[in-house]
């Protein structure tokens, strides 16, 4: 909501005692990688006041940083919200999981630690749909970036 102030009531006690409302530029629902990103984003303006809400917990759990604790993780209801698609006929009726994060950093931390980037020709034709900044050789700098992060 661009140009307007946003409340929350927090549920919380406030060190004065009382519940308490607070505003907010911006609030944020989720914080897997857009949404953690755009609130880091955000908030690098100090004047910014920004609230990211998640549904889930830390991402600190054991299983989140093996590689095989993906298998652990996408059917745990403390960190996946365990949805499940339609019944498609393409599958023979079947309806598949659709295991969505519910924890810090979203569906990325429960993947298995696994990161690809997008195939080339996919952001080329989103630019070249209109989505004027995304083509391939626009945003490498940004993958590169992430690429090259020693954390």
């Amino acid at each position: 909501m661009h140009g307007a102030q946003l409340t929350a009531l927090r549920s919380s006690k406030s060190p004065t005692g009382g519940t308490g409302i607070e505003t907010f530029d911006y609030i944020i629902v989720g914080s897997g990688t857009a949404g953690a990103t755009l609130a880091a984003r955000l908030s690098e303006d100090e004047a910014c006041r920004v609230l990211v809400l998640e549904a889930g917990g830390t991402d600190r759990r054991f299983w989140l940083r093996l590689p095989v604790g993906y298998f652990k993780s996408i059917y745990n209801e403390k960190v996946s919200h365990l949805f499940k698609g339609d019944p498609d006929a393409g599958i023979a009726g079947r309806a598949m999981d659709v295991p969505r994060g519910r924890v810090l950093g979203g569906s990325s931390s429960i993947n298995g630690l696994i990161y690809i980037r997008g195939q080339r020709e996919d952001f080329d034709d989103w630019e070249r749909l209109g989505a004027t900044g995304w083509r391939y050789a626009d945003v490498l700098p940004h993958f590169r970036n992430i690429e090259s992060y020693d954390g």
